[in-house]
């Protein structure tokens, strides 16, 4: 019981340690002017610039999705009309 009850009271103590420093942390971000918080407002921001990156690439994707189903629907048609005047032009030898 005696080793349990002291490691505990370590567990506590080491849980204590780590909360101040989790509040010291805390604190440096609070603070625009240290490195900590001017590190983490520049991760913050360039992870905003590449959401919207990937937004604007995103939307550029479907654009040129929908532009090739098109030429695909054009190349289809231009084949058909291809074969017809190929056997129009057979039909008139």
């Amino acid at each position: 019981v005696a080793a349990l009850q002291d490691e505990k009271n370590s567990l506590m103590s080491e849980n204590e340690i780590m909360n101040d420093r989790l509040e010291q942390l805390d604190d440096s971000l609070d603070d625009p002017n240290t490195v900590v918080a001017k590190k983490y407002f520049s991760a913050q921001l360039q992870l905003e610039q590449l959401q919207e990156e990937n937004f604007r690439l995103e939307a550029a994707k479907d654009d040129y999705r929908v532009h090739c189903e098109d030429l695909e629907k054009q190349l289809i048609e231009l084949q058909h009309r291809n074969n017809e005047l190929t056997s129009l032009a057979e039909e008139s030898r």
